[in-house]
């Protein structure tokens, strides 16, 4: 399964192929757990319910690694881009690694075959007609030894704004707002489409070499989104309805607002360079020049596809049997809501201005925000749990990845919180899962010479009537999964497992029930037993070393791991040698909590609180004191009005006219 097959997955001809991806995490820091679920955990449950469908599935991911990001945190780490790139693209792998995220590839962007694909689309959308050059304005470093137009994030100063001294020339991180990196500017828009204030620098200097920046002319490229638009909006009426339903709406506020030109090029050296010898195109003039990192970015799906289905083939386009086989192929695309328009918007427009036969978005599950004890993740002030600091507790990758996705943001934000984690842990696994798995395995191994007994000829009704509502919850559990309900399914897989458990209550299972009725007794073991088949299958997707070590205790391969439509209760036969049982879960100590809530930013989350209800109590008296100045204004006014003469009036033809006073 996944990476670990020698040869490529591929589609078949006939069947239901699954092309999976999840956004591609950008490598200039360690990923919290919000970015874990927003996307390739998510993308991995559903994958792996997919191969266990028996589905032709292929999970796609990799480092998005060029960009002004990139370049400002190489700087600030005094390497190059490419090594900077290097250390972060393994952090990630080995993050996700032991977070057991199985993908078929995960590739990097900064390959042959990415600039390759990338300069063939730019190359098509040119000569298509759907690429614009435009002249603007930009901060230009006038050092002899520089000599070069800088990216808004290369200049830094004072936020005009919250004057903060470190302001950014697209962003002040201090205050939030959008900045010029020279002088005031109108409304800009924003990544998901809202308008926010917008600012400018005052004293703006060269990140690089501390010089004062000079505004100078320069020409750049721009997608224009406005010549698609028809296109786009037609496509999105055919494909948007298996979005989730926060998309849908990022995607129409954006329609809704109009699409304009967009900027594709960056001065920058760490990029796709811009392809040379296309007619009408100044090499010069783009010689210095890239694609930005959002043109790019998602045509590193298929890029990173092409480095792992055409590693060994000659001809190089078997990766076009997933990108370009919309007829055989479903797509289905994992991320949070920030990363909505460039998959919804600023890619497929791309692939329709090729006037090619691409694999398009067809099921898009997006999360909202995973927020960490009532504060946010801060990497830089030590607050929360990231990648490489979630091992630090010593509990399993299962019980991390059961508790995210038990907790993810489907469709508003959520939070985690460290009791509840402890407490997933001792009650939903250990008592329910837990529970069921060790009382049915150790007692069948125990008593009955840890063979599967015989199920009988003629199973008791109450055993029937149970098969009939695991069945249920089996249809609810698949129909879920298919709409990419994650938490659903998960809640249903406990369901079924609860059901386990009250049976084995409600008959009795003992000592006393194989003495009296061994026949009855044989039945309902063997009944169970085969439960815990189908809960190991089920719950694979979830927590997959859970589920191999349910397999292993029931003595089967794991191959056995398949999600059937109609649980039949076969797979285990009578005489069947099960394995040795062994404990799923332990106890996490309560007291825990206070502990690990101190470890991971304790006293740092406090201090954000505090200066978060500060600033929320500025913002609430600033509004109240400007509202109660309008209020006096009007007052005022009012007074003001009545306290005025009388106009005199004369009355022409029935009509009253005031006269000026004079």
């Amino acid at each position: 399964m996944g990476s670990t097959q020698q040869q490529p997955v591929l589609p078949s001809p006939g069947k239901d192929n699954i092309l999976i991806t999840s956004a591609l995490p950008y490598v200039n820091n360690v990923p919290h757990l919000g970015n874990i679920i927003g996307s390739v955990l998510s993308a991995d449950v559903f994958a792996r319910f997919c191969r266990a469908r028996g589905l032709p599935t292929l999970y796609v991911c990799g480092s998005d690694e060029y960009g002004t990001a990139t370049e400002t945190k190489a700087l600030s780490e005094g390497v190059d881009p490419a090594t900077l790139c290097a250390k972060y693209h393994k952090i990630h792998k080995e993050i996700y690694d032991w977070f057991r995220i199985e993908f078929d590839v995960f590739g990097r962007t900064p390959t042959s075959e990415h600039t390759e694909i990338t300069q063939d689309i730019f190359t098509k959308l040119w000569n298509n007609g759907y690429i614009e050059e435009r002249e603007t304005k930009q901060a230009f470093c006038p050092v002899p030894e520089h000599s070069s137009f800088l990216a808004d994030r290369f200049v830094e100063g004072e936020c005009s704004i919250c004057h903060d001294l470190g302001a950014r020339g697209d962003q002040c991180d201090s205050c939030g707002n959008l900045l010029d990196p020279m002088e005031p500017a109108k409304e800009v828009s924003s990544g998901d489409n809202d308008v926010k204030a917008t600012g400018w620098l005052i004293n703006p200097r060269c990140k690089l070499d501390g010089a004062t920046p000079e505004t100078r002319s320069t020409t750049h490229l721009y997608l224009r989104l406005d010549a698609l638009k028809d296109e786009i909006v037609e496509w999105l009426g055919t494909s948007s309805g298996h979005w989730s339903t926060n998309s849908v709406g990022i995607t129409q506020s954006w329609i809704d607002k109009g699409l304009k030109p967009r900027g594709i090029t960056r001065d920058l050296k760490w990029g796709v360079p811009i392809p040379k010898g296309l007619e009408g195109l100044s090499d010069e003039a783009y010689a210095s020049k890239v694609f930005y990192v959002w043109f790019d970015a998602c045509i590193g799906y298929p890029s990173i596809t092409k480095t792992y289905t055409d590693k060994d083939n000659a001809s190089g386009k078997n990766w076009e049997k997933w990108w370009k086989n919309p007829e055989e192929v479903s797509l289905y695309q994992f991320m949070g809501k920030d990363n909505v328009p460039f998959h919804t918007i600023i890619f497929p427009a791309s692939q329709i201005g090729t006037k090619e036969p691409w694999t398009q978005l067809k099921y898009l599950s997006t999360t909202e925000y995973l927020n960490y004890e009532g504060g946010k993740f801060s990497k830089s002030k030590g607050v929360g749990v990231f990648g490489n600091t979630a091992r630090e507790t010593g509990i399993d990758p299962d019980v991390w990845r059961y508790y995210l996705l038990s907790r993810r943001p489907e469709t508003s934000d959520s939070e985690f919180k460290w009791e509840e984690f402890v407490d997933s842990n001792n009650n939903d696994l250990l008592k329910n899962l837990g529970n069921l798995c060790q009382r049915v395995l150790k007692f069948c191994h125990v008593k009955m010479g840890a063979v599967v007994p015989d199920h009988g000829k003629a199973p008791s009704p109450a055993l029937e009537q149970h098969k009939v509502e695991v069945n249920k919850l089996l249809e609810e559990y698949n129909s879920n999964m298919k709409a990419i309900k994650l938490r659903a399914g998960l809640a249903t897989i406990l369901s079924i497992s609860a059901l386990g458990n009250k049976l084995l209550q409600d008959q009795k299972l003992g000592n006393q029930l194989l003495t009296e009725d061994p026949d009855h007794c044989n039945a309902l073991v063997n009944l169970v037993l085969n439960q815990l088949h189908l809960l190991a299958s089920i719950l694979s997707p979830y927590m997959p070393g859970t589920a191999r070590s349910i397999i292993s205790q029931l003595g089967l391969p794991e191959t056995a791991i398949h999600i059937p439509d109609v649980w039949e209760s076969n797979t285990l036969v009578p005489g069947h040698a099960i394995g040795t049982p062994e404990l799923l879960f332990s106890t996490i100590p309560p007291a825990q909590v206070e502990a690990w809530r101190e470890a991971f930013g304790g006293e740092e989350l406090r201090k954000l609180k505090a200066a978060e209800a500060e600033k929320a109590a500025a913002k609430k008296a600033a509004k109240e004191a400007e509202k109660e100045r309008k209020k006096l204004k009007k007052a005022a006014e009012k007074a003001a009005a009545a306290s005025a003469p009388a106009l005199p009036a004369v009355v022409a033809d029935g009509v009253e006219t005031v006269l000026p006073i004079r």
